[in-house]
C-alpha cells in the first residue's frame, strides 16, 4: 500500500498545499513550527478519521476558516483508492472513499493500516490505564472489525448502566431486574473483549520482546503484562460483588474498561526506573511490534510514520532502528526531523529510494 499524493486545505497551519511522495522513504525536514508533524497527522487522519494529537475536530481547522479537507491518493492491491476526510465547523466530519461516504467511521478502520511513532507516545508510560487500553484496542481493531464492534457495544452498555445508577441515586430507588439486563450484556461483551485481548497479547508480547532486544542490543530485559480482574473471575460475579460500591459511586467500577498493561524493565516499572532513552526504546519497540502484528494479520505493509524519531535516542539506538527498517522491508516510510543533513545521511545507508521534502513558512521549498 502506497500513499502517492496528499492535498491539504485549511488543515492546521496549512492554507493549501500539495505533496507527491516517494514509494519508499519520505523525509519531512525543517525548523520547528513549519508543519512537519501536521503533515504526518493528516496522513494519520486519513487512516483513522481523527487526529493523533488533537481529537477535537474544530481545533484542527485553520484559524479564521470554516472547514478543512484532507485528500489522499493511494495505490493498494493494484487499485487506485481516493480517501477524503473533511469537516465544517458545527457539522459532523465526513469520510469518503472513492466518492462514497462511509455510514460509520468504524467501517473505515483497518482499510489503510498505519503505525505512528511519536514523542507523544510517552503518554503510554506516564498517563493512566485508559491510554494503554486505547493502544491495545487500536492495534486489535485495525485487523478485527468484529472486535471494534464489540468494543463499541460494550462502551454503550457501560454508559447506559452508569446513567441508570445515577438515576437510582437521584430518585432514591433501585430495580435489581433492570440492572441485571445491563449486567448480562456487559458479561457477554466483556468476556469476548477479555479473551481477544489475552489472545492478542500471547502473540504480541514475544514480538515486542524481540523488537526491544534488537534496539537495545539485548542488553536490557523488559516485560509487558496484562492486568485484568477477569483473569481471576467472571465479570458477572465482579459486578455482583461490587454492586454496593457502584451504587455509591454511581458508575461501573469493574470490567474490561478498567484493564491495564504493565511496562517493566529489569523487573521494575519503566515509568520510575527507566531512563529517557530506555523509555523511548520501549515505546518504539511497542510500535514496531504493532507494525509486525498488523502486517501479519492484514497481509499489507502498514504505512509507518516516524515523528521526530531522533529525539532522546543515542546514535547507537538510531542505527539499530534504521537497520531494522532496511532489513524488514517496511514498505512506505515517513520521517520528520529538524536536521536535513542528519536525516539524509541516515537514509542514504538504506538501500531504498527516498525523497527529501523541505518545509519553510508552511510551504514546501522546491
Amino acid at each position: 500500500m502506497i500513499l502517492k499524493s496528499l492535498s491539504l486545505i485549511n488543515y492546521k497551519n496549512f492554507e493549501s498545499i500539495n505533496f507527491e511522495f516517494d514509494d519508499k522513504i519520505n523525509c519531512l525536514v525543517g525548523n520547528n513550527g513549519v508543519g512537519k508533524t501536521n503533515i504526518l497527522d493528516a496522513i494519520y487522519h486519513l487512516s483513522f478519521g481523527k487526529s493523533y494529537f488533537n481529537p477535537i475536530t474544530g481545533q484542527n481547522i485553520k484559524h479564521n476558516t470554516d472547514f478543512f479537507v484532507i485528500d489522499g491518493f493511494y495505490e493498494k492491491d493494484g487499485r487506485d483508492e481516493k480517501v477524503i476526510v473533511s469537516a465544517k465547523r458545527g457539522q459532523k466530519k465526513v469520510i469518503k472513499r472513492n466518492g462514497k461516504v462511509y455510514d460509520t467511521f468504524s467501517a473505515h478502520i483497518g482499510f489503510l493500516p498505519l503505525v505512528i511513532i511519536s514523542p507523544a507516545d510517552r503518554d503510554l508510560i506516564t498517563d493512566g490505564s485508559d491510554t494503554r487500553r486505547k493502544f491495545i484496542d487500536g492495534v486489535i481493531s485495525q485487523s478485527d472489525q468484529s472486535y471494534l464492534s464489540t468494543l463499541l457495544k460494550y462502551s454503550k452498555i457501560v454508559s447506559q448502566r452508569n446513567a441508570l445508577l445515577k438515576y437510582f441515586a437521584a430518585n432514591n430507588t433501585f430495580d435489581a431486574a433492570q440492572l441485571e439486563i445491563y449486567n448480562q450484556q456487559l458479561d457477554e461483551y466483556g468476556n469476548i473483549i477479555y479473551k481477544k485481548r489475552a489472545s492478542f497479547l500471547d502473540d504480541f508480547i514475544p514480538i515486542f520482546i524481540n523488537r526491544y532486544q534488537a534496539i537495545s542490543s539485548g542488553e536490557e530485559k523488559v516485560s509487558l503484562g496484562y492486568q485484568s480482574k477477569l483473569s481471576e473471575t467472571d465479570l458477572s460475579t465482579l459486578l455482583e460483588q461490587n454492586l454496593a460500591k457502584d451504587r455509591m459511586l454511581q458508575y461501573t467500577s469493574v470490567g474490561v474498561h478498567k484493564d491495564d498493561l504493565s511496562f517493566e524493565i529489569e523487573g521494575h516499572p519503566i515509568k520510575k526506573f527507566g531512563s529517557q532513552g530506555q523509555q523511548k526504546s520501549f515505546l518504539i519497540a511497542l510500535k514496531l511490534a504493532q507494525f509486525d502484528f498488523i502486517k501479519n494479520q492484514s497481509k499489507v505493509n502498514p504505512i509507518l510514520l516516524l515523528d521526530d524519531i531522533f529525539d532522546k535516542l543515542d546514535e547507537k539506538r538510531v542505527e539499530h532502528i534504521i537497520e531494522l527498517v532496511d532489513d524488514q522491508n517496511f514498505g512506505q516510510l515517513f520521517i520528520s526531523d529538524t536536521h536535513a543533513d542528519r536525516t539524509e545521511e541516515v537514509v542514504k545507508k538504506i538501500s531504498q529510494s527516498y525523497k527529501i521534502i523541505r518545509l519553510k513558512n508552511n510551504e514546501e521549498v522546491k
